[in-house]
């Protein structure tokens, strides 16, 4: 990370002593710019600074945890959130993950070493998100999202074009499709492929964002125009003025909000919630969904004038069992692109890993393809993955001390695999395996594990 952008923290901690203590350890680090709280409210005020990182008291004498994580959660979306609490609570931890806090921490004589872990793994992301940003503005449209390999099947070149002329102009675009086809793929590589490359691209899963606050994420607000609303938050659809706002699961939308959403549209301008001033956009406007649109509409679930506003370019993308061989394509990219990212030797798929890929109906698409190959490359023994290697049935992974797999990967394999069996079921894997819930929720929200 460059030393002319530090790390930042906020310790939140009314404790005085256990305060210094974490400003002490954290402060280890030149590298760090660390700050601390006393209150609530001291914090809130300061989330202009925009920290990397927080760790954050269950219990300040102003706020509860889940007061403070979810002004945090409204205003910070790239912050990571530790909650340090002084009693072990599961219920209370599942919840403030389940918030979107990156971990639960337990005062206890560890606890200042794992913080000090999260925080070097959080400070290795922001790194490379930072990296990552700065090559986006290098190379630009060369090797945007635009290049993806999206397959080589008919009807996905046929989404080829029609991606490539809706990069052309400035037209609405709405993708349809089972989950996991890749719907917000191709939102990027429209905009990659546009003159609006370099711009910012902003994705909002409607589907996530609790129903009370859909409207601040998508219009912004002023300072006090509700209980909370300590500062000043722009909207998204000001965040991607200039870019591209691609509306996820768009179907989730609320009825009631739908009219104020199609207003906003047509005059191309904004009010934040508990303001006067409109304020003017100019994005690129990409919608998806899993559903039938025009079915919601004859329900009467989605306003039929939005219906048209937002039909524009249609594009469909079919579930990856329609696609013939594409998934062999697609599993030896991801194969690939696996290895070179975990610094593992080239894996190559066998003939019977290969049928039982095309065999397999994938009904989570492409989503789950990448899941199941990526752990085959880690179950693989040697350079070839075998079709016993591919968790594409519950029990076929082998572990045990023989096993080649870490400690670590052999118990997310074994987690991954009791989900796969009860269908996702978070109680139940917990209970029969002896775990936390907040484990697995946390294993989820990091992506080492995935349902569906």
């Amino acid at each position: 990370m460059s030393p002319t952008l530090p790390f930042k923290i906020f310790v939140v901690e009314d404790n005085e002593w256990y305060g210094e203590l974490l400003l002490h350890r954290l402060s280890q680090n030149p590298n760090h710019s660390v700050s601390r709280f006393t209150t609530a409210q001291a914090c809130l005020e300061q989330l202009g600074e925009k920290p990397d990182f927080i760790t954050l008291d269950y219990s300040l004498p102003d706020a509860k945890g889940e007061q403070v994580l979810r002004q945090i959660r409204e205003r910070l979306q790239g912050t990571e959130v530790v909650v340090i609490s002084g009693q072990e609570d599961v219920s209370t931890a599942v919840s403030m993950l389940q918030q979107g806090a990156y971990d639960y921490l337990v005062k206890d004589e560890n606890t200042l070493d794992r913080l000090w872990n999260l925080v070097g793994k959080v400070a290795q992301q922001v790194s490379l998100r930072r990296e990552n940003n700065q090559l986006r503005q290098q190379i630009g449209v060369r090797h945007g999202a635009g290049q993806a390999i999206f397959g080589e099947h008919a009807s996905m070149q046929a989404v080829q074009t029609l991606i490539t002329k809706a990069a052309r102009t400035t037209i609405t675009v709405s993708v349809s499709g089972e989950t996991g086809t890749g719907k917000e793929l191709v939102a990027k590589a429209i905009h990659f492929q546009s003159s609006r490359a370099c711009l910012p691209f902003v994705a909002v899963n409607m589907a996530v964002i609790p129903r009370e606050l859909v409207e601040s994420e998508l219009f912004g607000h002023e300072k006090g125009a509700f209980t909370g609303a300590v500062a000043r938050r722009v909207g998204r659809l000001e965040e991607s003025t200039g870019g591209t706002l691609f509306l996820d699961e768009i179907a989730d939308l609320d009825l009631s909000l739908q009219a104020k959403l199609l207003h906003v549209l047509q005059e191309r301008e904004v009010t934040r919630l508990g303001g006067n001033q409109t304020i003017p956009f100019d994005v690129r406007l990409i919608v998806a969904t899993h559903r039938d649109l025009l079915t919601e509409v004859q329900a009467g679930r989605f306003r039929e004038d939005l219906y048209y506003r937002l039909l524009g370019l249609p594009i469909v993308l079919p579930p990856l069992r329609q696609r013939g061989t594409d998934v062999l394509l697609l599993a030896g990219v991801f194969v690939r692109d696996f290895c070179q990212l975990n610094n593992l030797p080239p894996r190559q798929l066998t003939d019977s890993a290969r049928e039982q890929l095309k065999a397999h109906p994938f009904p989570g698409n492409v989503r789950e393809l990448k899941a199941v190959v990526e752990l085959a490359t880690v179950l693989a023994d040697g350079e070839f993955i075998h079709g016993e290697d591919l968790p594409l049935r519950p029990g076929k992974a082998t572990f045990g001390p023989g096993s080649q797999l870490s400690l670590r990967e052999q118990t997310t394999a074994i987690v991954q695999s009791c989900l796969d069996e009860l269908d996702g079921d978070v109680l139940a894997v917990a209970a029969r395996l002896n775990i936390g819930k907040s484990t697995i929720y946390r294993m989820l929200r990091q992506r080492e594990l995935h349902i569906g």
